[in-house]
């Protein structure tokens, strides 16, 4: 009999075997699941627990409003200003400083790239001594020396911190694992220690610190614009909100009046006459009188910019401008233009010179301690009589000469370009008229101090027919087509003496040239006009330096034509004949005959020659 499919069902259902493979029976189905009816309290809990979730749910909502309402409406402004300053940075990019460059355009300073270079020993693809030997002509260091450095640690070790941009392309012709090469800008000085007391330096931190780096300090730094670039998730920039143009700079370059032809024959010059007289320190000064410029300004012991960290820091403070000194016999042809221009001499007057004279209770004699009898004012300065220096200047009241000091300048400032100036020391006129002995010893270059180049200022007087002008180093900033873009305001140059006062001084002052103390400073063809100078040494506690002194020459060319002045100046030269005739005398001598050629100045009078022309 076939079985209905209904019995099959039930009797599956029934089966206990079925049960024992995990088959759930109705009975277990509908216990598991609770198929009973709900009682009031209990679907009173089902809905409390119902609207307690919706109020968690609510107060979630409201929160999370709140929330979006605080960072959208209340701190809105403030977060958008963070995430664009997140999104953005602000960039000063490097500009270099402004050239250095002489009269002829020559480069006496520049900024250029230089690289530090580090190795990574444990990066190296060869052997150390292998590196060593590849890399030791380049940083100029023997095999030996790389390897022991290698072997100090095994990454980031300086080989060299500022290698030149040639040397830099080597290493990376080299092609050798393990060595970064990081670029940077440092200031180089192609002429070295030649201009370094005009130029000066700049530091670690590009800031000038002597001459006219820092000087001029304004006109060296272009001006640059901070721009804000935009950046990427990685960090990258972005230069689409740089403004057109921000890295482009001007082509201006600051041109100083230096010759540094003129220049490297000063400095060889007076180098060499430092070492022979085993002088302490010199200095050699060139001025064009027409205006002040400088074509020469050096000094000894001197120091290389590139280098400064090895000089002696008082090195950097050119003493020419800020160091004082009593110039002796080199005051004296100003004080007999002083003279002249008051009527209280005549160019043709005669005085008596016995060797010594008395003021006061001081005794003032000649240098020489003889007398030279009757001499007239030209002889007066060939010998550098200081009693014939004496008479003249008592023949001016003393409250007019004191006044004609303070007009030249004495106790003030000549308000150059160059850093670090100091002013002159001039006794206040009470103390000056309260006593004979300051006019007297003031007419022969003591009792009174100044620079070196407020001398060379006072001459330039007497070259240019009676004008103080500024002496000055800055011509101004030029382009690279030479046209001037900007020149420094001088002051306006100050008539002192007349015109015929200053020539009648020269013409007197040539004298001493040619048969005078300044014979070594003959140039044959050339009208010459020259003091020497030889002082005591004044001690900063007061009165004089035993055995010290100060040594100098001044000279004005050409006679006939005054234009140029030429200084030489030696401190403590030693032996028992340093003079300013034997000491600086020569030196300005040199100078000239570099100065000649180079200005184009022609011969005062035909060369007369001994042997007869070659046809």
């Amino acid at each position: 009999m076939q079985k209905t499919p209904s019995k099959l069902k039930f009797r599956s259902f029934r089966n206990p075997a079925l049960r024992r493979r995990g088959k759930p029976s109705v009975l277990g189905f509908m216990q598991r699941f609770k198929f009973t009816s709900n009682t009031p309290d209990q679907i009173s809990n089902t809905k409390s627990r119902l609207f307690l979730i919706w109020g968690m749910f609510m107060v979630a909502g409201l929160g999370l409003a709140i929330n979006l309402y605080q960072l959208q409406i209340v701190q809105g402004p403030k977060l958008t200003q963070r995430a664009r300053n997140q999104q953005m940075v602000k960039l000063r990019p490097f500009v270099p400083r402004r050239l250095v460059v002489d009269r002829s355009n020559n480069v006496l300073a520049v900024d250029r790239p230089v690289y530090t270079l580090y190795a990574h020993p444990k990066l190296f693809s060869e052997s150390n001594q292998q590196m060593a030997e590849h890399l030791a002509p380049v940083l100029d260091k023997t095999p030996a020396e790389l390897v022991k450095t290698f072997q100090s640690r095994n990454s980031g070790i300086t080989l060299a911190s500022a290698l030149p941009e040639v040397n830099a392309g080597r290493v990376r012709a080299l092609r050798l694992n393990g060595l970064e090469l990081i670029q940077q800008y440092s200031r180089y000085y192609p002429q070295k220690d030649v201009v370094a007391d005009v130029v000066g330096y700049v530091n670690m931190d590009r800031r000038g610190q002597a001459g006219v780096e820092y000087s001029q300090e304004k006109l060296l730094e272009r001006s640059v614009q901070t721009v804000q670039l935009s950046r990427s998730g990685n960090g990258k920039l972005l230069p689409n909100h740089a403004p057109e143009g921000f890295l482009n700079f001007d082509d201006l370059r600051l041109q100083l009046t230096i010759d540094s032809r003129l220049q490297r024959v000063a400095r060889t010059v007076l180098q060499a006459q430092m070492k022979k007289f085993q002088a302490k320190r010199g200095a050699v000064i060139v001025m064009d009188a027409s205006d002040g410029s400088l074509l020469a300004l050096t000094s000894y012991p001197t120091y290389n910019p590139n280098e400064y960290s090895k000089a002696d820091i008082s090195l950097f403070r050119n003493w020419t401008v800020a160091d004082l000194y009593e110039p002796g016999s080199t005051f004296k042809p100003l004080n007999v233009a002083i003279a002249l221009e008051n009527d209280a001499i005549k160019a043709d007057d005669v005085f008596n010179d016995p060797g010594s004279i008395q003021i006061g209770k001081h005794t003032i004699r000649n240098a020489g301690l003889n007398g030279h009898g009757r001499i007239n004012i030209a002889e007066i300065l060939q010998t550098s009589s200081n009693i014939g220096m004496v008479r003249i200047i008592q023949r001016m009241q003393p409250t007019v000469y004191y006044n004609w000091l303070e007009r030249l300048g004495l106790g003030q400032t000549i308000e150059t370009d160059l850093p670090f100036e100091v002013r002159g020391q001039l006794k206040g006129q009470k103390e000056f008229l309260g006593s004979a002995i300051e006019a007297a010893t003031t007419s022969f270059g003591q009792g009174f101090s100044l620079t070196p180049l407020q001398l060379v200022q006072m001459h330039g007087a007497l070259a240019n027919g009676g004008k103080l002008v500024t002496p000055h180093v800055v011509e101004g900033l030029v382009d690279t087509k030479g046209q001037m873009h900007y020149s420094p305001n001088l002051p306006t140059p100050r008539q002192i003496f007349s015109a015929s006062t200053t020539q009648t001084v020269v013409e007197m002052m040539e004298t001493v040239v040619s048969e005078g103390t300044g014979k070594a400073a003959q140039i044959p063809g050339y009208r010459i006009g020259g003091k020497t100078g030889t002082s005591q040494k004044a001690s900063p506690n007061g009165g004089y330096i035993a055995n010290a002194r100060i040594t100098s020459f001044v000279s004005i060319l050409p006679v006939e034509s005054p234009r140029y002045v030429v200084f030489a100046v030696a401190d403590e030269p030693k032996g028992a004949n340093a003079y300013g005739s034997t000491v600086a005398a020569p030196i300005v001598k040199a100078v000239m005959e570099a100065l000649i050629p180079i200005e184009g100045i022609p011969p005062s009078q035909e060369i007369k020659s001994d042997s007869p022309a070659k046809q």
